[in-house]
């Protein structure tokens, strides 16, 4: 039987009993983005919410993917059902995922784990525009935890946490881990910090330099959100290569939600979520009529228009504020 030919409202319902081809062929459809990818948000957005979503961020090279795959084994060896949507740089040629994360994961994801890589497609963001929807075809297909593996592309990934119920800030001895994480605006945002490769030179340092950062940010009350919740994150020591660390990162990632639920902090993340999806799709939806509006546009026919005027006038059309 093909799967594509197969209706979304069926193709929802198989993903629910546990099919994985249907999973695939709906993340695919949701990929591809269009009214398909709007149906299946329809569709799936009242069947979301039990997943666990754990954002995985860090920059390249920190061993992320090999981390994941021992988080996934420990997860499966827990009793949970973990789902990995790794994003990958996109092919220059194809666009498609050039799926390292893949390659890296295979020798350590148990059998029967769902793992799926994405194209970022150019956004910068390092997070594909599709993930908040792929994210919700996992939560109604029954996985939890889900896992969303950043690209690592550099100062912008803090976007992981508009996806994310969970952060976790993967950094490295010997490459100014800690520094630019600070940099980069991820001290703020990580609710685990993980210092893989701990059995190299240098590991402490690491450790001790992402403590005086958050000893810092306490001072300051950096760490305090808007209705006066502290959360202090861990950091955890791990060698991804052997496991070592493994289960200590996970028992840390349970105890943040717990303190989600506990403090009121998953609703307001989650809806902090959706506000997001919600802004990402209002933009694609301005972005559209504006293009239109400019190609269409007499204002652009003189030889030398004036860019400000123009530009006025073309979103004053769009606004209706002619």
């Amino acid at each position: 039987m093909s799967y594509r030919n197969l209706a979304v409202t069926e193709l929802v319902e198989r993903a629910r009993t546990g099919d994985n081809r249907a999973v695939g062929r709906l993340l695919t459809l949701v990929e591809r983005g269009g009214p398909v990818a709007d149906q299946i948000a329809e569709l799936t957005h009242p069947l979301r919410g039990n997943a666990h979503v754990v954002g995985v961020t860090g920059s390249p090279g920190a061993g992320k993917s090999t981390l994941v795959g021992r988080l996934l084994a420990e997860w499966v060896a827990q009793g949970f059902r973990p789902a990995v949507l790794a994003i990958d740089p996109s092919s220059p040629l194809s666009g498609g995922a050039i799926l390292g994360d893949r390659i890296r994961m295979d020798d350590v994801v148990p059998e029967g784990t769902f793992v799926r890589s994405m194209a970022t497609r150019g956004h910068q963001g390092g997070l594909a525009l599709a993930v908040p929807g792929a994210v919700r075809v996992l939560d109604a297909a029954g996985f939890s935890p889900v896992v969303v593996e950043t690209v690592g592309v550099g100062q912008v990934e803090v976007d992981v946490v508009a996806a994310a119920d969970t952060a976790v800030v993967v950094a490295t001895p010997g490459m100014g881990d800690a520094v630019q994480a600070n940099k980069a605006g991820l001290l703020e945002v990580a609710d685990v910090f993980v210092v893989n490769k701990a059995d190299r030179p240098g590991a402490s340092d690491t450790r001790r330099d992402l403590q005086l950062m958050l000893d810092l940010a306490h001072v300051t009350g950096q760490d305090v959100d808007e209705h006066g919740t502290y959360f202090r994150p861990e950091i955890v020591m791990c060698t991804a290569t052997s496991g070592d660390g493994a289960a200590a990162t996970i028992d840390e990632i349970h105890k943040h939600m717990a303190h989600l639920k506990a403090s009121d902090g998953l609703s307001r993340r989650r809806a902090l979520r959706v506000r997001a999806e919600v802004r990402s799709r209002a933009e694609r939806i301005l972005m559209d009529h504006l293009d239109r509006a400019i190609s269409e546009s007499d204002l652009l026919t003189d030889a030398d228009p004036n860019p400000v005027s123009t530009a006025e006038s073309i979103v004053s059309r769009i606004t209706g504020n002619d």
